[in-house]
């Protein structure tokens, strides 16, 4: 065995290097993609199966028929992986659709601005009623699918505008506003339900999982307002953050839409954006963070 693992390093090369570097970066890029969702146990179960596989067709030559029925079933597992893991897949191509239109550059800074202060100070007012509320800000990826089960309205975004939408005695207050830039595009909004198996739904009302929802198969970012506590929270990948008030809500709106912003001060806003998402629980912490600063519970 000693032999056979000198050869190996015998006979590695620069080229050998960047290739095993290359393959491990892609698989670190698909566990960081799947973390977080169903697929990672249904991975776990398929590479389980099939590392028993091929060690019982491996060890076991004799038994023909064993041996015949996996080579049969890996071509066929290959095949269903890309139904298993469609969401999956369909969020990485997404992410790389992204990069061109990040490069091109987001929305004006004003315009995010805008939202953000008009959302948190309506979210606030919300709060303070216990009306129910359920806002969506439409980042890279387009919506205009979940805009057409509602009602358009393309009109400038303001607290008061989003309190009157959100009136228990509207009838557009059932369902979610989504914000583009500094207009809402549309209120009465249906959205998919979500929520991954983490996540205790008997906890959860509809407004809140519907924010998961559209987080999981999209970049959005939610704020829910609770109708039976007043509560607010954010879902962002789909991930809930519970009741926050209305500095931490602008600070969390304005990390995420870091990497949107223009103006040239912000240059060095993506770490400043990085720290304070890792603050929040999204990512991991730098080494000399961690011991300093804690998580917070999704």
């Amino acid at each position: 065995m000693l032999s056979d693992l000198n050869v190996i390093l015998a006979s590695l090369n620069f080229i050998s290097i960047i290739d095993i570097f290359l393959v491990a970066l892609v698989i670190f890029w698909i566990l960081t993609l799947l973390q977080g969702t169903r697929a990672v146990q249904l991975l776990r179960g398929i590479l389980i199966l099939s590392i028993l596989a091929i060690i019982s067709a491996s060890v076991l030559n004799n038994l023909t028929a064993f041996s015949w029925l996996v080579n049969k079933a890996l071509p066929a597992l290959l095949v269903a992986i890309p139904v298993i893991f469609q969401p999956e897949l369909r969020r990485a191509l997404e992410r790389v659709g992204r990069t061109g239109k990040v490069l091109a550059g987001g929305r004006p800074q004003a315009q995010i601005e805008e939202a953000i202060s008009a959302v948190s100070a309506a979210a606030v007012a919300l709060s303070g009623l216990q009306h129910g509320g359920l806002i969506v800000f439409e980042r890279e990826t387009g919506l205009e699918d979940y805009i057409e089960s509602g009602e358009r309205l393309d009109a400038r975004v303001s607290p008061l505008l989003l309190t009157t939408i959100f009136y228990p005695g509207t009838a557009l207050h059932d369902g979610a506003v989504i914000i583009r830039g500094e207009k809402v595009v549309a209120a009465a909004v249906v959205l998919p339900l979500g929520g991954n198996i983490a996540t205790d739904m008997r906890l959860l009302g509809t407004r809140h999982r519907a924010a998961l929802g559209i987080t999981e198969s999209t970049d959005a970012i939610a704020v829910v307002v609770s109708e039976e506590t007043g509560l607010i929270s954010v879902a962002h990948n789909g991930k809930l953050i519970k009741g926050v008030d209305q500095r931490r809500l602008e600070q969390l709106l304005r990390a995420f839409f870091r990497n949107q912003l223009l103006d040239d001060t912000l240059a060095g806003g993506k770490n400043n954006g990085r720290r304070i998402l890792k603050r929040l629980g999204f990512g991991q912490p730098d080494a000399d963070e961690r011991e300093s600063r804690s998580s917070v519970r999704h």
